[in-house]
């Protein structure tokens, strides 16, 4: 919720019906944070990716890429887990009480969020241009129901003029909304798991960031109560490094040997360490 806020911090634009236009707006935030909110206080990552990449002015962005590496070197798909407003949305959606549903079975649909970042956010906008070397925000403007819900909702409400050029479009998105709402009732973050392109570059980074989970094996009794609790569907002792691992820290918490530990810094680099350490042990022996 706290990242949601400062993600949002101009409140007043609500009402007011217009959107922040300052400096900071062209810095990109972690997560899914749609451009067109009023609140907005800075760009989604995802927008301004398709922004450039849409341009027949750049055939790349150094600073929008670096800054999505950056992000997930740092800390991976904590980002989703925690730093997402519509991934938080989700999660408040998901505590009211009803039937709830396991995804397991399901996991095939995970690579769907994969064939959207190339197709609708790398792939059209970068080809479908028109005459004057502009393409479509494909992503934001056909899927994204974040867009929806922070920037067309609450900008139709609070100004008349938008409100009466509402159209096809507006319908489409609201029932993608509706449909992502319906289903974060039922199933613990559907967007997240099957559609975020967003998430889909964070989880290339989750072997690599800095940020990771540790299992003890010598600690481990193989209970499984991890990889039940895992609403993510992940069973962290297989693969603490797994794409769809959004760090929320759950099995941390439900471990009864405390095997399972958050780690920070490169994984790599301590193996290393540790392989130097033993090394020295046997030279000096």
């Amino acid at each position: 919720m706290f990242a949601t806020l400062l993600t949002n911090i101009h409140l007043p634009n609500f009402l007011k019906g217009v959107l922040y236009n300052g400096k900071v707006k062209q810095v990109c935030v972690p997560g899914l944070n749609c451009y067109s909110c009023p609140g907005a206080t800075g760009a989604c990552p995802i927008g301004s990716f398709q922004a450039v990449v849409g341009s027949s002015k750049f055939s790349f962005s150094y600073y929008i890429t670096g800054i999505l590496i950056f992000f997930g070197m740092m800390l991976g798909r904590f980002i989703c887990g925690f730093l997402c407003p519509f991934g938080w949305f989700q999660d408040m959606l998901h505590k009211i009480p009803g039937k709830k549903f396991r995804t397991k079975k399901l996991k095939f649909l995970t690579y769907t969020k994969y064939i959207i970042l190339v197709v609708a956010v790398i792939i059209l906008p970068t080809f479908m241009n028109n005459k004057a070397g502009l393409a479509s925000p494909y992503f934001c403007k056909y899927i994204c129901p974040q867009g929806i819900l922070e920037g067309g909702i609450p900008l139709s409400i609070a100004n008349p003029a938008i409100r009466a050029a509402l159209g096809k479009l507006f319908t489409w998105k609201l029932m993608i909304l509706i449909s992502i709402i319906v289903l974060s009732i039922m199933v613990y973050r559907p967007f997240c798991k099957w559609i975020c392109p967003l998430g889909a570059i964070y989880a290339l980074f989750n072997k690599v960031s800095f940020l990771h989970y540790k299992v003890d094996e010598n600690t481990c009794i193989s209970c499984g109560k991890c990889a039940r609790t895992c609403k993510m569907d992940v069973d962290i002792t297989k693969n603490t490094a797994h794409m769809e691992c959004i760090r929320c820290g759950e099995c941390v918490k439900v471990c009864p040997t405390k095997a399972i530990s958050v780690n920070w810094g490169p994984e790599k680099m301590k193996l290393l360490e540790k392989a130097r350490e033993l090394n020295k042990n046997k030279i000096i022996k």
